[in-house]
């Protein structure tokens, strides 16, 4: 019923930026970005609600990343700005239906209906 793309990775040099675009088909869902490296889980990266009124960021990335969206276009981004090695990961875009929430919903896996195929994003040094 609902499938998401991510598109927009690549490999860049450290300090650089990078912009990753979740395509998404349906309805309108609370979404989040996950990223993963080899061998290690998947954690958690950015989330905003359904209006894009509120916004969630890890310890890690906060100040660095930004994410939006764009209703109309059914289109969550995130900006990655001044990247660093430790960022190199498969990042995964992930969406919500309506529902009651935990109080740290957004950066729970299992708070996610629907997920990506992924994109790879490289930091070199």
């Amino acid at each position: 019923q609902v499938q998401l793309v991510e598109s927009g990775g690549g490999l860049v040099q450290a300090g650089g930026s990078l912009r990753l675009s979740c395509a998404a088909s349906g309805r309108t869902f609370s979404a989040g970005w996950f990223r993963q490296a080899p061998g290690k889980e998947r954690e958690f990266v950015a989330a905003i609600t359904s209006s894009g009124g509120s916004t969630y960021y890890a310890d890690s990335v906060k100040g660095r990343f930004t994410i939006s969206r764009d209703n109309a276009k059914n289109t969550v981004y995130l900006q990655m700005n001044s990247l660093k090695p430790e960022d190199t990961a498969v990042y995964y875009c992930a969406a919500r239906s309506p529902r009651v929430r935990s109080s740290n919903w957004y950066q729970r896996r299992d708070e996610y209906d629907y997920w990506g195929q992924g994109t790879q994003v490289t930091v070199s040094s």
